[in-house]
């Protein structure tokens, strides 16, 4: 069945409701029962086809259309929406545009309000930029016009509808048995984590699985702009979302307020999805007043580029001697995990560091674990494991104390 034939199906559906009021979805399902009932070309189709084209008229109308039977698939990874036409899948690390695309830049527009307004957020030509998840957790950016020449631009990151656990990420060879057993007891023990990487890295995947260490007595605080982390391992938990400033520009509320917020709530740990500028000073007070094991992730190259857009970050926020911002990241983080995406599209660990202290003026850090490539890589796969260094464990009072030692 092609799209123009959904589109007339849908236009006699449309005719047929009450535009006065809103129908609920049991009075929608009847509709178009009884359009596809009426229609001769398919009363005698299977249960199985009539449903298909149920559920496609049903989500054209309802629900997100397209998106939705992406969404369904469980081997996209991410959409890339370039405008009404244009429309490109993340499959196994790979890009490819598929043949589908909207009726309309203005149905594109309609889905795209109908996805921010679940989240009480606002996306307009005024205010054209905004980031937003989904129901299941997934995450969306949205650009409009006229920011986006060629079209309102959306992209979703999918959440996995499986929880992905430690195990998963050891047979995928993402990271090392041995070195996940060290993580494991570096969250139990309550060292301060960072977790960096470049866009797609698997950041957020790999601090949810970290967070399912932490023991179950403890009362956990979630800082996000637009909420992802799903801990499920931990009973005790308070999420908090970002929010925008309303229509007068006026009540905004950032990352930097929820962390001042989140010190009086009483957390064992804090975990701020992802630090972008000035909130990143409040992030690192929070782990060096008590809150031990507290988490967090950034945009960085590797771990010694990361320490220094965490001390440009900063700056962001406040005017304050370069050696203070040093000394502040020094004793915050104890351990810096560096994901990367391979040429082959897999993502791994490629560093697990050790923030040691100050040598010389600059952030000292003590390498712990490192990927290592096998000869036998090529272009298109890469062969390697991650390998313990030489290096000793320095600070070992947390894990001494925890009896983890």
């Amino acid at each position: 069945m092609n799209k123009s034939e959904i589109e007339q199906l849908r236009g006699l559906v449309i005719e047929r409701v009450d535009m006065s009021r809103e129908p609920d979805d049991s009075e929608l399902h009847e509709i178009i029962d009884s359009v596809i009932e009426k229609n001769q070309d398919y009363r005698y189709m299977s249960i199985k086809k009539r449903q298909i084209i149920h559920k496609k008229i049903y989500s054209s109308i309802r629900g997100l259309g397209i998106i939705e039977e992406l969404l369904e698939e469980p081997d996209i990874t991410e959409i890339m929406i370039n405008g009404p036409n244009n429309i490109f899948v993340e499959k196994k690390g790979r890009i490819n545009k598929i043949d589908e695309r909207f009726e309309s830049e203005n149905r594109l527009n309609d889905i795209i309000q109908q996805i921010v307004a679940k989240t009480n957020r606002r996306v307009n030509e005024s205010n054209p930029i905004v980031d937003t998840r989904l129901e299941d957790g997934s995450r969306v950016n949205v650009i409009l016009p006229p920011i986006a020449l060629e079209g309102p631009i959306v992209t979703i990151r999918k959440f996995s509808k499986r929880g992905i656990t430690i195990d998963d990420m050891i047979s995928w060879g993402t990271i090392s048995k041995e070195a996940a057993d060290f993580l494991k007891m570096a969250v139990m023990a309550g060292y301060n984590i960072f977790v960096s990487g470049g866009t797609g890295s698997g950041k957020t995947t790999f601090l949810n699985v970290l967070s399912n260490f932490i023991p179950k007595d403890e009362r956990i605080v979630t800082i996000e702009d637009s909420a992802e982390l799903k801990l499920d391992s931990v009973d005790n938990i308070v999420r908090m979302e970002t929010r925008q400033a309303n229509s007068q520009g006026e009540k905004v509320i950032s990352i930097r307020d929820l962390i001042k917020a989140s010190l009086r709530v009483r957390p064992d740990r804090i975990i701020v999805g992802e630090v972008r500028g000035g909130e990143t000073l409040d992030m690192l007070q929070a782990m060096n007043t008590g809150h031990d094991g507290s988490m967090s992730t950034g945009h960085g190259n590797s771990p010694s580029d990361m320490m220094t857009r965490l001390e440009t970050m900063v700056l962001m926020g406040i005017d304050m001697p370069l050696a203070a911002i040093r000394a502040q990241i020094a004793t915050a983080i104890d351990i810096v995990i560096h994901l990367g995406r391979m040429r082959d599209k897999t993502r791994k660990v490629l560093e697990i560091n050790e923030v040691v202290g100050i040598r010389n003026g600059q952030i000292e850090l003590n390498r712990l674990y490192v990927f290592k490539e096998e000869p036998e890589s090529d272009k298109n796969k890469v062969v390697g494991q991650l390998e313990r260094t030489e290096n000793p464990l320095i600070n070992r009072q947390k894990l001494e104390r925890k009896g983890l030692a």
